[in-house]
């Protein structure tokens, strides 16, 4: 968080958030944006956006936004310093808890192995830190076993198991859970 703050990093990003990458040159903001350009424009198999245009919705403009409009800002390091120490493990676990709650639902219908049938999508890379969230808030995720058996699922990757926030060096001590 700290490193957003600098000047450099205002140049890049005016509202002093991150990610932020750069790619030949051109700045790239926001976590959606940014997988959905990189998937577009790298096309890795498999792609993290559907070709089906139901599912792609699905993905992009339903789940995913749940998680980064409905779940994400209300429990955001930002936010909740403003909540203050006192309040802001209640304040994040009742938003969190009321997200998932809305993500289950949504679940119900788009779930195979992963959020939307049996290919990894941009929806599972949303999924996995908030469910990280949870547990750092002490959501009881057991009202949820659709996400909960899902998230199981990709922390079993390798490369969700190498995104961990625990296994980053810039997560602070007081972030980190016990898996």
């Amino acid at each position: 968080m700290a490193s957003s703050l600098t000047d450099e990093h205002k140049k890049l990003n005016p509202k002093c958030e991150v990610p932020v990458l750069i790619i030949d040159g051109k700045r790239l903001l926001q976590s959606i944006p940014i997988i959905e350009y990189i998937d577009e424009t790298y096309q890795i198999q498999p792609r993290l956006l559907p070709d089906d245009p139901y599912q792609r919705y699905q993905v992009a403009r339903l789940i995913s936004e749940i998680i980064a409009s409905g779940i994400q800002p209300l429990q955001n390091l930002k936010v909740l310093k403003r909540v203050g120490e006192d309040k802001k493990t209640e304040w994040a676990h009742d938003f969190v808890k009321a997200g998932l709650g809305a993500l289950e639902k949504t679940l119900e219908e788009s779930a195979g192995q992963y959020c939307v049938g049996d290919q990894i999508s941009i929806a599972d890379c949303c999924l996995v830190p908030q469910l990280y969230n949870a547990r750092l808030y002490d959501v009881d995720l057991t009202a949820y076993p659709i996400m909960s058996a899902i998230g199981e699922r990709l922390n079993e990757l390798p490369a969700f198991k190498e995104a961990h926030p625990n296994r980053q060096f810039d997560c602070p001590d007081e972030e980190k859970i016990k898996s």
